[in-house]
């Protein structure tokens, strides 16, 4: 069961970067920025989590289903103008965590690009289906972001860990064919027919004893029990605790939205 946390869900609604709706006893959460490849900042974050929160504890919802608005993206990950300014230092992140100990199932409908936080918040959901245009992969050390803990080692428990090593280590990018096959998604059809997919796994959840998906779903929980005690602000402290004083984030944010490739030497 997720917690109440505060500050994240003291927010205006209504949600400025998502839509929320409920309907047939699906709760849709769709992260609502398009022009932007529905990446992610701090707000939309906190809109998420809130989302979250209310869909689970609202008894006429019985599966959520997380999306982005349109076909080009689920979503790019963060956005690297947020990072920039801000960086990965003051960022607050419990949304995994959050789809780990929710008690409904999610499922990730993926519409395009998931990207670096689009990726894992992908594979930590219970069911992803894909539409075959979408692209999966991780941005994090290609852009100097420090992503760490369990939403890093949580990859190895879907992917095993050399093909999660290959895929954070490398940041490439894979089909949704490619992942299927590597067992990050469990359907793959063509656009025209993702809802329709979709609706089908959630019909069928909902056919299913909710207690019991309860349970099962924490059971999942207790088998990451040893991980999720992991943060990435507790890595980074471990690892290299100036990081944020370096410059190397910067380098690789700016190398990003300059179109050219990071120059990382100095920080060898």
């Amino acid at each position: 069961m997720i917690e109440r946390k505060e500050p994240p869900y003291d927010l205006t609604l209504p949600y400025r970067d998502i839509l929320y709706t409920v309907a047939d006893r699906i709760a849709t959460i769709a992260i609502n920025r398009p022009k932007t490849l529905n990446s992610i900042n701090q707000h939309t974050i906190y809109e998420l989590e809130h989302a979250l929160f209310t869909a689970e504890r609202d008894r006429d919802v019985g599966v959520i289903v997380l999306t982005g608005v349109g076909d080009r993206a689920f979503s790019s990950g963060g956005d690297v103008n947020w990072e920039h300014e801000e960086g990965s230092e003051k960022e607050h992140y419990d949304l995994n965590r959050m789809v780990v100990d929710c008690s409904k199932p999610i499922i990730a409908r993926v519409n395009g690009y998931a990207i670096g936080g689009g990726n894992h918040l992908a594979y930590f959901c219970d069911i992803t289906i894909a539409a075959e245009h979408a692209i999966f992969g991780q941005n994090g050390p290609r852009i100097g972001s420090p992503a760490g803990g369990y939403m890093v080692s949580h990859a190895a428990n879907i992917l095993g860990h050399k093909r999660a090593r290959e895929m954070w280590l490398l940041c490439r990018r894979y089909s949704a064919r490619q992942m299927l096959d590597w067992g990050l998604v469990n359907a793959v059809v063509p656009k025209e027919q993702l809802d329709a997919e979709v609706r089908k796994w959630a019909d069928e959840l909902l056919t299913i004893s909710p207690t019991c998906l309860k349970i099962v779903k924490a059971s999942m929980r207790n088998h990451m029990d040893h991980i999720m005690k992991s943060e990435m602000h507790d890595i980074i402290r471990q690892v290299a605790p100036d990081y944020f004083d370096t410059g190397e984030q910067k380098e690789g944010t700016a190398a990003f939205l300059e179109k050219r490739k990071a120059n990382f030497d100095p920080f060898r």
